[in-house]
């Protein structure tokens, strides 16, 4: 149980992270240095972690108790600049609770 959550975490902010390298680094290198490179690695990349946290959020519903409602509001997070990385903290409540009771 507590390596799912530990996963979602590690998805969650390195799809978080990938997001913003896109937008902050690969974005302007493709369109201010002429560097499209950039963002099809980058891309691939980011496109790859969101399929991932996609899966993992949905594979995480019952174990995290949501509510459809923070379902939805834990997917709307991946389409937002640090969406997922604010969420981390409510992630890693939940995990040192599940911890507590093991």
């Amino acid at each position: 149980m507590i390596n799912k959550i530990r996963a979602l975490r590690l998805i969650g902010i390195s799809e978080g992270i990938s997001f913003l390298v896109l937008l902050l680094i690969a974005m302007p290198l493709k369109y201010y240095f002429d560097f499209p490179l950039a963002v099809r690695w980058v891309g691939l990349a980011h496109g790859v972690l969101f399929i991932a946290y996609v899966v993992i959020v949905l594979a995480s519903i019952r174990l995290m108790k949501w509510t459809w409602l923070q379902v939805a509001i834990n997917l709307v997070a991946s389409l937002l600049p640090f969406g997922t990385l604010f969420l981390d903290k409510s992630w890693k409540q939940r995990e040192q609770e599940l911890v507590k009771h093991s």
